[in-house]
């Protein structure tokens, strides 16, 4: 996919989120501007994990 395309993707659905929902994003947005690429993959890598691995993490807690 290309960069037009996630962006026209991105478009239409902000179009059918609540405004507080936008608020957020714009909010991620204007972070995400100000971080490093390395920073901004850590944390992807961090959710895809939590969200893989909610199981182990539960009991690594315990």
């Amino acid at each position: 996919m290309s960069t037009q395309d996630i962006k026209s993707e991105i478009r239409k659905s902000l179009d059918r989120v609540p405004d507080q929902v936008l608020r957020d994003i714009l909010e991620y947005l204007r972070q995400a501007e100000n971080q490093p690429l390395e920073r901004i993959q850590l944390a992807r890598h961090l959710r895809e994990i939590i969200a893989e691995d909610t199981e182990l993490l539960a009991r690594l807690a315990k």
